[in-house]
């Protein structure tokens, strides 16, 4: 099972003055269980590219693809790509409309023709998943924090148990603590459950320490695909189109420059950490060595 785009274009305002080819030839592939990691540039097409996935926008040209099934051919039923792939905007409160978190979560549920007791328990399952205190179930989300409000919004995607969760900066307007709470009850959900991620974020951070897979987008075009290390190994091309490397990136690459053995290839704090402290023994067993060779 997968997610296939082949030549896929699109463009806004199409035949206007204000026309805008926000999507050029894009052709990728994303596998079933695969965290998938989306970056790039204000303007870049990212956000566009996702939300294709799940058919609220179409394609000008191109095919997308869905388990090998043409979601654009007569009478796909579009209603059921909703329910396997889910999205969360980047501002949830463009989600959540009811009134209490518990009646919101259920909603996706009850859309897909469920009865009310199965409703309520997808609902209670959803909102256990995102880790979301039971003692604000029955509060209007509208009185939640920013970190509650993308819980209460994931919660209500994944009550409809999709196959694919797609999130589009999850973690903007949230503190640090907010942000990796986020993101490491995700990670958790990826784990435990083996549905595809596709995260969409500006923090090279983040993007480094979650996903397995890293796709660039640069004017409408996917720039670069590869894993987390090959991927920001291009750091100076991605400085020239706006972008960056995780800070770690530039450390060790300084730290290289300046004599100390390390591999530069370490995209994390922990590898960064765990390479530093590798070299360290390295360079001191080696001067151990070479002392006890010259005075034995």
């Amino acid at each position: 099972m997968s997610i296939r785009l082949e030549h896929i274009n699109y463009i806004y305002s199409e035949g206007t003055a204000y026309e805008k080819h926000a999507l050029k030839d894009v052709s990728l592939e994303i596998p079933q269980g695969q965290f998938v990691g989306v970056i790039g540039h204000t303007g870049s097409g990212k956000s566009t590219l996702i939300q294709h996935l799940n058919g609220l926008i179409r394609a000008s040209s191109g095919t997308l693809y869905y388990e090998e099934k043409n979601v654009y051919d007569s009478g796909y039923p579009m209603k059921e790509l909703r329910s396997q792939v889910g999205l969360v905007f980047q501002y949830p409160e463009h989600q959540l409309f009811e009134v209490d978190v518990f009646t919101d979560v259920c909603f996706g549920p009850k859309n897909q023709g469920l009865s009310a007791q199965e409703c309520e328990e997808r609902a209670r399952e959803a909102l256990e998943l995102v880790g979301f205190p039971e003692k604000y179930y029955r509060q209007s989300p509208f009185e939640l924090s920013g970190g509650q409000k993308r819980r209460a919004a994931i919660a209500g995607v994944l009550a409809m148990r999709p196959k694919v969760l797609v999130l589009d900066e999850p973690t903007a307007g949230l503190d640090p603590k907010g942000r990796d709470d986020i993101l490491d009850q995700v990670a958790h959900l990826h784990a435990q459950t083996g549905m595809t991620v596709i995260l969409v974020s500006h923090s090279m951070e983040d993007i480094a320490r979650y996903v397995e897979r890293i796709i660039v987008m640069n004017h409408g075009q996917k720039m670069l695909d590869d894993t987390p290390k090959n991927v920001f190994s291009h750091y100076r091309e991605l400085e020239q189109v706006g972008l960056a490397a995780p800070q770690v990136t530039y450390i060790m690459h300084d730290l290289k420059e300046k004599g100390l053995g390390v591999r530069i290839d370490a995209t994390t704090v922990e590898e960064a950490a765990d390479e530093i402290m590798r070299a360290l023994r390295s360079c001191t067993e080696g001067n151990y060595l070479k002392t006890k060779k010259e005075f034995p």
